[in-house]
């Protein structure tokens, strides 16, 4: 499996199957080297996605793993070599969220992640705050 920043090369694939950002601010992100990707057999098996909170704090906004992947660390790889990157970078913590209806809570809690709060929206699953210190 290669792990690799992503690039403009990226921005159609990624555009068409991730539907919570705007195609503009994704590429911005690229611009910025806030994407990866992780690659099995030259195709793109998933990808994770970050920006900064209170802008000094690592956020993962997304981590995806396409469907027939899945099942094969490709999701904890991902999540890895962006801790790796942060901790480099010489950030001490990172943060995530996931809603309370989603499965990927004990994703997350099981890679050292602990509850760091919540956030409850109206006609909205409470979404939940992780931080993992790296």
């Amino acid at each position: 499996m290669e792990i690799r920043t992503a690039g403009k090369d990226d921005l159609a694939f990624l555009s068409a199957r991730d539907r919570h950002i705007e195609p503009g601010e994704l590429e911005a992100l690229l611009a910025l080297g806030r994407v990866m990707v992780a690659q099995e057999g030259g195709e793109i098996a998933g990808w994770l996605r970050w920006n900064l909170f209170w802008d000094n704090t690592p956020f993962l906004n997304m981590l995806f793993v396409l469907e027939g992947c899945r099942g094969r660390g490709v999701g904890q790889v991902l999540l890895a070599r962006w801790e790796e990157q942060m901790k480099g970078a010489g950030h001490p913590l990172v943060l995530t969220s996931t809603l309370s209806s989603e499965g990927a809570q004990h994703f997350y809690r099981r890679r050292g992640y602990t509850d760091a709060g919540a956030l409850l929206l109206p006609g909205e699953a409470l979404e939940i705050l992780f931080v993992k210190t790296i």
